[in-house]
């Protein structure tokens, strides 16, 4: 009887209603990524949006990755495309072909394995890839790291993540 009872508990107070949940206009989870967002259109930042923020959250980060690289068939590395921290904890979105100026107040960017800031979109060497956007909501603001790498953040937010939401595209260059 007690476990029932702790149960029913755990499930009113983590109920899907209240997760950090990451969507885009652009795509539906698993579907196609449009053209214009590759390097193959105009190579700008999709529109995303986010609800579900727990109590407590102080900022956001949001970390885009190629795990397929080179060959979805035989993966060797993780390729990171963005790099975004301290996304303010009132932010519920960015908007579409986000410059590197027009960022929520307060945000930072990370560098991309391009090794600079800013939006890199899928341009896949072979194959259709994921493009993995995770969304991770923190109980602090992380310290400037300047253009910190996606590994760099991932350390620094140890012990710090709330929670997380994520959302796949996929992508195939067109002949």
């Amino acid at each position: 009887m007690r476990t029932r009872i702790l149960l029913s508990l755990l499930v009113s107070v983590a109920s899907p209603a209240d997760a950090l949940t990451l969507e885009s206009p652009a795509f539906h989870a698993g579907s196609a990524i449009p053209i214009e967002f590759t390097c193959q259109g105009l190579d700008v930042s999709p529109a995303l949006s986010w609800t579900g923020a727990p109590k407590g959250t102080k900022s956001f980060v949001l970390i885009l990755e190629d795990p397929d690289v080179p060959d979805p068939a035989a993966p060797q590395r993780t390729w990171v495309h963005w790099v975004l921290y301290d996304i303010p904890a009132s932010a519920t979105g960015l908007a579409r072909d986000v410059p590197t100026e027009g960022l929520p107040d307060g945000t930072r960017q990370g560098a991309n394995d391009w090794n600079r800031a800013g939006w890199g979109g899928p341009c896949p060497p072979t194959g259709r890839h994921r493009y993995v956007f995770k969304l991770y909501a923190l109980s602090e603001k992380l310290p400037d790291l300047g253009l910190a790498t996606a590994r760099e953040l991932e350390n620094h937010m140890k012990g710090h993540v709330l929670t997380e939401a994520e959302l796949i595209g996929t992508y195939e260059k067109t002949e």
